[in-house]
């Protein structure tokens, strides 16, 4: 059990603002200064925000949900994903995560949280897998005892007990995945948020890991799971619900059958594309 082992379920580890959903996203919008170079970019920091990455879009995720969000590259997947993790700011609107507002209660928010992307770790490749989470509990504000119960907890549980005393530089890339995901579920989040979960994974990797996401920590112990992913079958197998975003709207939030149903398609990378790019534009382009 887990529970003996010292790992605590998100529900007992955080008193999250049950009344409210996991996620809900009010009108959020993000702009950013117009990229340039040379002496230009010096003006970068007082630059007018004219860029828009997230145009005023708006859902809510509840307890125990699993939501995908897909879309081009630069739709805004990412800058979405870091502002509910309290990384950057929003422009304008509002977003919540368990209850507290990622902007004026961050602390509040990162406590209900957990994060987690498939690119740059941000680990310390000489530090062994054990340190890195022992300083990363710290960084939480787990207590010394703490953290060696719920170390060893969640990287039994992850099937990483026989890595831990590696170097990080060492692990396959999927081990390092493990472990990130590990990190961020130290602290026993109520919502874990991933960027392509399983980027630079190999088939059978990737298939476990969404095995692990699916069966462990959304129906076996009710993490609300919120992840971009640009693997149409992954979001198929993950997600109950799919955000599509299109240049920053948000042009779609339904289940992957209903989406197929209302553009009378048989795929859901069908459904999107029509969604995305409907018949009178693709008519107009040829």
């Amino acid at each position: 059990m887990l529970q003996s082992a010292g790992f605590v379920s998100a529900s007992s580890v955080i008193t999250a603002r049950m009344s409210a959903p996991a996620i809900a996203v009010e009108n959020l919008e993000k702009y950013f200064p117009p990229a340039v170079s040379g002496w230009r970019a010096l003006l970068h920091p007082v630059a007018k925000t004219t860029q828009c990455a997230l145009a005023r879009i708006s859902f809510t995720v509840e307890h125990g949900e699993a939501v995908a969000i897909v879309g081009h590259n630069g739709a805004g997947k990412s800058t979405l994903l870091r502002i509910l993790a309290t990384l950057i700011v929003p422009t304008r609107g509002r977003a919540t995560v368990g209850g507290f507002d990622v902007e004026r209660e961050g602390a509040g928010a990162r406590r209900q949280l957990g994060y987690h992307t498939g690119g740059d770790e941000g680990f310390y490749a000489r530090l062994t897998g054990r340190e890195n989470l022992a300083f990363f509990a710290a960084m939480n504000n787990l207590s010394g005892s703490q953290a060696l119960q719920r170390i060893a907890a969640v990287t039994e549980w992850l099937g990483l007990s026989g890595e831990l005393d590696r170097q990080v530089r060492t692990l396959s890339t999927g081990m390092t995945h493990r472990l990130g995901l590990a990190r961020a579920l130290l602290h026993g989040p109520a919502v874990l948020l991933l960027d392509e979960p399983t980027r630079s994974l190999d088939p059978l990797a990737a298939a476990d890991f969404r095995r692990l996401l699916k069966d462990e920590l959304v129906r076996g112990r009710g993490t609300t799971l919120l992840f971009a992913s640009h693997t149409l079958s992954e979001v198929e197998e993950i997600a109950d619900r799919v955000i599509v975003l299109d240049h920053g709207k948000l042009i779609a939030c339904d289940s992957p059958s209903r989406l197929r149903s209302a553009t009378g398609t048989a795929t859901l990378e069908a459904a999107i594309t029509r969604l995305a790019r409907p018949p009178a534009a693709v008519e107009a382009l040829s």
